[in-house]
């Protein structure tokens, strides 16, 4: 039984840090191959990135969650400021949420592109994203033509109930400190998504990285 708790442990659970091994990266590439989400691994963040931007064509729109893994590697700095591409998080932030709030939500709803991170990949092909408001859950579920999630291997977990346990134990507790750093402000445990099986092949695609990158 998977325990949706909102409660946060005042330090996280640092057994969600560990690197997975290669044995367990194979057997996660090949089930999320079979549920139709692509599956790249990359030695290191350098590489990782240079592969997030073979698939991005220059002046593509693109949609970005907010990730501390994209922050990490600089693509999220790339995609939102060097002006090669249609980036629609600086357009949202600039409208004005009492008068746009309709138009904020159509624009981050169907993008071109939508790319981040995740909490959580089983070694069933699971995949778990945990939001506090959720805007990046409907791109990634359906709206976003394409989806390209970057993954530190320390966020491969054997089942859902241990993807749970470190969203709770270990991903909230980190957010929540970054988000005061931030913004002065907490996180909550709000939405999660689960992603089992996508039904468009070649819609998502996942670079595995095999070092400790993001929460």
């Amino acid at each position: 039984m998977i325990n949706i708790s909102t409660e946060k442990e005042v330090l996280p659970n640092t057994e969600f840090a560990s690197l997975a091994n290669d044995e367990q990266i194979e057997h996660t590439v090949s089930a999320l191959r079979a549920n139709n989400i692509e599956a790249i691994v990359a030695e290191n963040g350098e590489e990782a990135k240079q592969i997030f931007f073979e698939l991005v064509p220059e002046g593509a729109e693109v949609f970005l969650g907010a990730s501390v893994t994209l922050e990490t590697l600089g693509i999220q700095e790339a995609i939102d400021k060097s002006g090669k591409y249609e980036a629609v998080r600086p357009k949202m932030f600039a409208m004005d949420r009492a008068t746009q709030a309709r138009e904020i939500r159509k624009l981050g709803a169907a993008p071109a592109y939508a790319a981040g991170s995740v909490h959580a990949v089983t070694e069933a092909g699971q995949v778990l994203i945990a939001s506090n408001t959720g805007s990046q859950l409907g791109p990634y579920a359906s709206g976003a033509g394409r989806v390209l999630w970057v993954v530190g291997a320390q966020k491969l977990v054997r089942d859902l109930e241990e993807g749970m346990r470190r969203i709770q134990e270990y991903c909230v507790p980190l957010e929540d400190v970054h988000m005061q750093q931030l913004y002065n402000s907490h996180t909550n445990l709000n939405k999660i998504l689960i992603v089992n099986k996508e039904i468009r092949p070649g819609r998502i695609t996942m670079i595995i990285v095999k070092e400790e990158l993001g929460f």
